[in-house]
């Protein structure tokens, strides 16, 4: 295309108004910076939708305000997604899928507001529209690999990025991971699964939705809950029962930062109401035989109910508060009741193949989610390792933490998104060896990419300067991708989530890794290894 070519800018937001009030200055921000730089590359910019003033920001804000963008725009013409917030990716997706000119997603790399996640949750979900796009991303817009390659998107309407890290999965010879992951397979498909969805959809993430067709030759099936449903039975759960469950985290040594105002601050009666909802989804879970479950919080039990991310931590932890079912039986003692946030059910097939893995080798069978909120080097110079700050918003089990429940604390969710309040499950992630993997769909069909990496710990003032830049009451991982450099990363992944979990040792954790990768492989997903293991050396499988 010509680089003087007319570019059309869209920009998507929140659902929800007050986060897309206090984010505007940043996504300003960021269009000013853009536009300047694509004029002075001679091409030209037009916002296709206005600021909206009796509302405060400039935002599409809904699927039905997307469309009605879109249908004035030249479908031919190019167009650029720019993000500095966090955005609903269904609010302009619509309009993304039927347009035919070159589409280029641009984000911002800012701890504090998270272009990045709602840029890597959009590709994700372009993805498996099977919408052809490209992507930048860039800390200041003056850097010489951003303006590069946005002079080259300008001129050919594509850009071009390095993914040399990762190579597809072979049959492995090693028979005992032939056998082991065969084994698995066919108990799965033997002993099926049932993945408990709460709601499905309603963040708008549609990168986050397995069709079932393809879950089902897994052996896997959605159980389709309300959460209504769910707030019906935490309202059923006795204050006897909440304070056993509180009692039990306060002689483990969790800490709850409290306060008097309820409006702002952490109470004791929103944590006993986040006791009631996880005893209920325990009993949930059970009644229903959902092996794993995901709860959609964000919208609809934030009306009505206290934060659930602390109680997301507590089912993910094999250490956690005894649920009695209904003939006094105590609900699966000693294991997980495997969840995955946010409902992201790629995530959460993921989990079910960590702990069926996990449970054959030995191996520790917490894992979760965690955004990719963010990266940058340890300006302490305690490592020269590229150092990726993984946050989420509280889901995260308390064996992640340094210290288990007494090394971790509980705070309160903020009010702008959290009007009912609720704590999290905070902590900073111990060191140790981890797998990360990411399932995703493309072409219609299931993909895995899966690699290796550690997570660390850094000196005090520089794990504070990363909380006090992204979410303070949120837990974090200090993580090192093995043969995984920034820009790769961002270029490969199909998603803002990210899932971990840790082995005991390097070793295990690449067996755990090459059994995993065959056990997907076994059941029909594309797998793909990306980086290297700890000593820098290519996987073999």
């Amino acid at each position: 295309m010509s680089s003087s070519q007319k570019v059309y800018l869209v920009a998507s937001g929140d659902l929800r108004e007050s986060a897309n009030v206090k984010c505007w200055p940043a996504q300003q921000e960021l269009e000013t910076q853009l536009t300047a730089e694509i004029e002075r590359l001679g091409g030209q910019v037009e916002r296709a939708h206005p600021f909206k003033e009796h509302l405060g920001h400039g935002f599409i804000a809904s699927q039905k305000e997307g469309l009605d963008v879109f249908e004035h725009i030249d479908r031919k013409a190019p167009l650029i997604v720019a993000e500095a917030v966090w955005q609903y990716s269904l609010h302009v997706l619509p309009g993304l899928m039927a347009h035919e000119g070159p589409i280029l997603t641009v984000g911002n790399w800012s701890p504090t507001w998270p272009g990045l996640v709602g840029l890597l949750n959009l590709n994700g979900s372009m993805t498996k529209a099977n919408v052809k796009y490209s992507s930048l991303w860039t800390v200041d817009f003056k850097d010489e690999w951003f303006l590069s390659r946005l002079a080259q998107w300008l001129r050919d309407g594509e850009v071009s990025h390095d993914t040399s890290h990762v190579a597809p999965y072979r049959p492995s010879a090693a028979q005992d991971t032939l056998s082991q992951a065969k084994a698995i397979a066919e108990d799965l498909r033997h002993r099926r699964s049932i993945m408990g969805v709460f709601d499905e959809g309603c963040m708008g993430m549609y990168n986050a939705i397995i069709p079932d067709e393809l879950l089902f030759p897994l052996g896997v099936f959605k159980e389709r809950l309300s959460q209504s449903a769910l707030y019906f039975e935490t309202t059923q759960v006795s204050d006897v029962e909440a304070q056993e469950v509180f009692d039990w985290l306060v002689e483990k040594g969790l800490t709850f930062h409290f306060g008097d105002n309820g409006a702002e601050d952490l109470t004791p009666e929103q944590v006993l109401v986040q006791c009631k909802m996880y005893i209920a989804v325990v009993r949930m879970a059970e009644s229903y035989g959902c092996e794993t479950v995901g709860i959609q919080y964000q919208q609809g039990l934030k009306d009505l109910l206290p934060a659930s991310d602390l109680v997301e931590g507590l089912l993910n932890n094999a250490e956690r508060p005894p649920v009695k079912g209904a003939k006094g039986e105590i609900i699966r003692d000693g294991a997980p009741i495997v969840h995955f946030n946010e409902v992201d059910e790629c995530a959460g097939l993921d989990a079910l193949l960590i702990n069926r893995v996990h449970n054959a080798l030995g191996q520790p069978l917490e894992t979760t989610l965690h955004d990719i909120r963010w990266g940058d080097f340890d300006p302490t110079g305690t490592t020269e390792d590229y150092v990726w700050t993984f946050e989420i918003s509280g889901a995260a089990p308390a064996a992640h933490h340094e210290g288990g429940y007494a090394g971790s604390s509980s705070m309160r969710q903020p009010a702008m998104f959290f009007p009912f309040g609720g704590g999290t499950l905070r902590g900073i992630a111990k060191p140790g060896e981890i797998i990360w993997s990411r399932i995703f769909v493309e072409g219609g069909a299931l993909h895995m990419d899966i690699g290796r990496g550690k997570a660390i710990s850094l000196p005090e003032e520089e794990t504070e300067r990363r909380w006090t830049s992204t979410d303070y009451a949120w837990p974090m991982m200090h993580s090192v991708l093995y043969g995984v450099s920034r820009d790769q990363m961002m270029a490969r992944h199909k998603s803002n989530h990210i899932q971990v979990v840790y082995a005991t040792d390097a070793a295990k954790a690449d067996e755990a890794m090459r059994v995993r990768a065959a056990l997907a492989h076994e059941l029909g997903i594309q797998v793909n290894f990306c980086g290297t293991a700890a000593d820098g050396r290519e996987f073999v499988s």
